[in-house]
C-alpha cells in the first residue's frame, strides 16, 4: 500500500454553503468508498490557506490514488492535488543507501 497526501480546494458555491457542507463531505466519501473500498483514510484535515483540506490516507497504487481525485473533481472541488508520501524512516533508509555527502 502506497501513502498518499490529497489537496481539495472547494467551488466557491460549496464552500459558501457551510451548512450542506457535512452532506456533501459524508457523500463524497461514500462514492470514494464504493468506488475505491481498498482505500484506508488515515487522517483528514480542515485547512486554513490555499488549500480547504488535507486527507491522507492509503491506496494499492497510483491508478486508485488517481480515481480518489477524480471522484473529488466530480464532487465538486474547484483544484486537487494528490501527492504520494512516504514515513521518514523510509527517506532515511533511502539516503543511507545513496553514498552521498
Amino acid at each position: 500500500m502506497g501513502l498518499y497526501v490529497l489537496m481539495t480546494r472547494l467551488t466557491p458555491e460549496i464552500s459558501g454553503d457551510l451548512k450542506r457542507r457535512e452532506a456533501i463531505g459524508k457523500e463524497w466519501k461514500k462514492k470514494v468508498s464504493k468506488l475505491c473500498p481498498d482505500v484506508k483514510w488515515k487522517s483528514h484535515y480542515w485547512l486554513l490557506g490555499p488549500y480547504d483540506f488535507m486527507d491522507i490516507y492509503e491506496a494499492a497504487g497510483d491508478e486508485t490514488a488517481a480515481k480518489v481525485s477524480m471522484i473529488t473533481r466530480a464532487s465538486g472541488a474547484l483544484a486537487v492535488e494528490t501527492w504520494p508520501a512516504m514515513p521518514w524512516a523510509n527517506y532515511i533508509e533511502i539516503t543511507k543507501d545513496l553514498d552521498l555527502p
